[in-house]
């Protein structure tokens, strides 16, 4: 009864989780609720084995005195590992035991398959610590715990491999639910497997073909517009490291940075306040004396007039500032001398920008040109949900919306992972068709 998505981890840190299909077997006395606190401390001491495993198999990189104290924590980690999975048993003993016997058809404890080779690991990983700590030889009290470079940088960014595997690469596994008839509830077995069906039916149905070319038109177009203007976060950081004045320099950028961190739901309240028919435009209009006092205002946030070039100013306002920044860094490490050489000769400030700045800047703007090139089936989700409405409802609904609407919205999940899944793999031809070009134009290249 503990389900399946509860991770060790979270077995460890959260008894309600491991627990919460068990509340009716304890309020009817069928299995004791204090044999679940042993399964919590198992799980406990396997997470901190795990731990202890990792710290060990890192200071391994190291010199002598890292690789002693590293063998030190890879057998504590065994050892506790170890313990783990005999508390683990010892839990199943006591669930077994306290389970009512006249219920023992409806609470059967059992130990999984996993658990068996997770066992034999367990085993070989105490018996190589044991022989790697004995087989070290004694270190030098003088010897300090070094490490070089190169290891140290893989350390680093580890952490980043780790988290890159298990949002981007590990969600790939989602995959297989196209293959199969699933409904949000059910379980994939063969008896609904359906192999290429969702496949075929995303090109056969006339409604879906015509849902599907509605969506790839304003998604291609919503891209291409921000593709084509992905150029004014570089302008915008010239422009702004031109400023002579710092303080207000720092208060530009200070100010067109903040709305990234400024959530779609904020934006879009901000933009009902300011665009609704009762909001600040059309009040200021009646004011002034352009509109009529008793006219009806226009509802500016609701037409369906320019879609796709409000979301591109509302995404460009959002985060020009934020996009800058990375120029506004290659700028900083543009060599000064040339700067100074310029000067020398004569060159104004435009020609020094058009000259220095501009060449310095191009080999990250072509990277991020790649990049968003790679990413144009992309746009998010956000932005365009908070932003929909029924008049405008064929002009804004982009790929990631979609798939949105027909999983979430419309429980077919099979369909909406084909449609991801035929994303990610247009994203990724798209990405080594751009890198092809940029290597034959420039000689350069990102993959």
């Amino acid at each position: 009864m503990i389900s399946s998505n509860v991770s060790l981890f979270t077995s460890a840190v959260s008894y309600n989780s491991l627990t919460s299909e068990f509340a009716r077997a304890f309020r009817m006395n069928w299995v004791s609720e204090s044999s679940f606190a042993v399964v919590m401390i198992a799980s406990i001491i396997l997470v901190i084995g795990i731990i202890l495993l990792g710290v060990g198999a890192c200071m391994s990189l190291g010199n002598l005195r890292m690789q002693k104290t590293g063998a030190q924590f890879t057998l504590g980690g065994s050892v506790a590992e170890t313990l783990g999975l005999v508390v683990t048993v010892v839990s199943y003993m006591l669930v077994n035991s306290s389970t009512d016997p006249t219920k023992a058809n409806k609470i059967l404890p059992q130990i999984p398959t996993a658990f068996y080779g997770y066992a034999v690991l367990t085993a070989i990983m105490l018996i190589t610590a044991i022989v790697v700590f004995t087989s070290l030889p004694s270190v030098d009290k003088g010897e300090k715990y070094e490490m070089e470079s190169k290891y140290k940088l893989f350390l680093m960014f580890l952490p980043f491999i780790a988290l890159a595997f298990v949002f981007c690469y590990l969600p790939l596994y989602g995959w297989r639910y196209a293959f199969f008839d699933y409904k949000s509830g059910d379980t994939l077995s063969m008896s609904n497997f359906v192999g290429f069906k969702w496949f075929t039916y995303l090109f056969q149905n006339s409604a879906t073909r015509t849902d599907m070319i509605n969506t790839m038109r304003n998604t291609l177009i919503m891209s291409f517009l921000g593709v084509g203007t992905s150029w004014l976060p570089m302008i915008f950081a010239i422009f702004l490291c031109e400023m002579k004045n710092l303080r207000f320099r720092r208060f530009v950028q200070t100010f067109t940075t903040i709305p990234n961190f400024i959530s779609w739901v904020l934006v879009y309240a901000v933009a009902l306040a300011i665009f609704s028919t009762d909001g600040f435009i059309n009040t200021f209009l009646k004011e002034i004396g352009v509109v009529a006092q008793n006219a009806q205002g226009k509802a500016w946030l609701m037409s369906s007039k320019h879609t796709w070039l409000k979301m591109w100013a509302w995404g460009t306002w959002k985060g020009v500032g934020w996009s800058a920044i990375i120029y506004i860094a290659g700028i900083s490490g543009i060599d000064q001398s040339l700067y100074e050489a310029a000067t020398v000769d004569g060159a104004g400030r435009f020609q020094k920008m058009r000259h220095i700045t501009l060449p310095g800047l191009l080999p990250t703007f072509f990277v991020l040109l790649l990049m968003a090139i790679a990413g144009c089936l992309s746009n998010g989700l956000d932005q365009y949900l908070v932003f929909r409405n029924p008049n405008n409802m064929d002009t804004i609904r982009v790929l990631d919306l979609w798939v949105y609407d027909l999983g979430i919205n419309g429980g077919s999940i099979p369909l909406s992972t084909v449609i991801g899944m035929a994303k990610s793999i247009v994203s990724v031809a798209l990405l080594f068709g751009a890198n092809s070009v940029s290597k034959a134009l420039r000689g350069e290249s990102i993959v």
